[in-house]
């Protein structure tokens, strides 16, 4: 390949890395915001109680619901998801940082159920 030719690749790469270095931070800010913001965390506890809810009353134990809850709770967490595909296990790599905000909204589920079942007292 002539000198020219790698010049203009290189150039073309050092553009496109640029665009790519100005829109994903932006991009992933977004992102963040729409999968993590208050009325996406509100819907998403409110989905994982609702199922919890439904499976006790279908008859499941306690433990039963609670871990078919987990489950339906992974399959909905986008970070987590991310970070096993990118980083293995979802503790390494990009992702990895997301753990708490299950182990957050599993509290925030307890509690909820705890509030209800005292109600229904």
């Amino acid at each position: 390949m002539a000198e020219k030719d790698k010049a203009e690749k290189a150039e073309e790469l050092k553009e496109v890395l640029a665009v790519v270095s100005e829109k994903i931070p932006a991009l992933l800010n977004s992102l963040t915001d729409v999968l993590y913001g208050k009325t996406s965390a509100e819907k998403y506890g409110q989905a994982v109680a609702n199922f919890y809810k439904t499976l006790r009353d279908s008859g499941m134990t306690d433990e039963q619901a609670f871990k078919l809850t987990e489950q339906y709770m992974s399959s909905l967490n986008l970070g987590g998801i991310i970070g096993q595909a990118v980083g293995g296990h979802g503790k390494r790599g990009p992702g990895a940082g997301f753990e708490h905000v299950g182990e957050e909204i599993k509290r925030r589920v307890e509690e909820r159920m705890k509030g209800r079942e005292d109600e229904d007292d």
